[in-house]
């Protein structure tokens, strides 16, 4: 299993290595995901390795095995045509083929048990990558949550650290004060309007009151006393 220790710690030196210089968050995902899968490829091109060496082995025993029995067969024949010399012979190599048999079983059995092993470790690799795949886009529009906040946190602190803010609240007490002198202005407007009135008023009452001295009036005044002049002398 030395195989996907390797491959682990291979993975896991390169995600420290893309986190610690991670900025864009996207970029880095789609690069750990094209990182798995060439560490994928790789690990199935060693697995590939493995099942090739195991059928190597396998052919070996099955060679001998079928080596063993044809030299067991011609020791048969030579027993047959009554040369023990030979049928020795053939019995020497039936058993020399049949241990390497024994030897590349055993050896085939173990590479057989480690190809499995391999395989099923290659598969939970496949399942993981599929997995990340799948969490990718997720992990994306978090991502850009989480900077679209970050990035609107930091505008409004700039903002609220500049005099911007300031100067606006001061332009509004300026809008205020010159609302609140408008008002004023106009309700001692109409308070002028009604002394005016008043006033108005009083003169009209006056003419009532006082005699009048217009020329009409001066006009009988003076004939009335031209007559009482006229009378006297008379």
């Amino acid at each position: 299993m030395g195989l996907f220790s390797r491959f682990k710690r291979a993975v896991k030196a390169n995600l420290n290595d893309m986190i610690s210089r991670a900025e864009n968050p996207e970029k880095m995902l789609r690069q750990l995901i094209t990182e798995m899968n060439e560490q994928l490829i790789e690990a199935k091109k060693q697995v590939a390795q493995a099942i090739a060496d195991e059928k190597k082995l396998e052919r070996q025993m099955r060679k001998n095995k079928a080596l063993s029995s044809d030299w067991e067969q011609k020791a048969v024949l030579a027993v047959k045509a009554d040369r023990d010399d030979l049928a020795k012979e053939a019995l020497v190599r039936k058993q020399e083929y049949g241990e390497y048999n024994i030897q590349y079983q055993k050896e085939w059995e173990a590479q057989h048990a480690t190809v499995e092993k391999l395989k099923e470790s290659l598969r939970q690799l496949q399942l993981k990558i599929d997995e990340a795949q799948r969490k990718k886009n997720l992990l994306i529009a978090r991502a850009k949550r989480a900077e679209a906040q970050k990035k609107i946190q930091q505008t409004m602190g700039n903002i609220a650290g500049t005099s911007a803010f300031d100067a606006f609240d001061r332009m509004a007490s300026k809008v205020e004060q010159l609302e609140l002198e408008a008002e004023a202005a106009e309700e001692v407007g109409k308070l002028g309007e009604a002394a005016n009135e008043e006033d108005s008023i009083e003169r009209q009452f006056e003419k009532l009151e006082s005699p009048e001295s217009s020329p009409d009036k001066m006009l009988e005044d003076l004939k009335k006393k031209m007559t009482g002049l006229e009378d006297k002398s008379s």
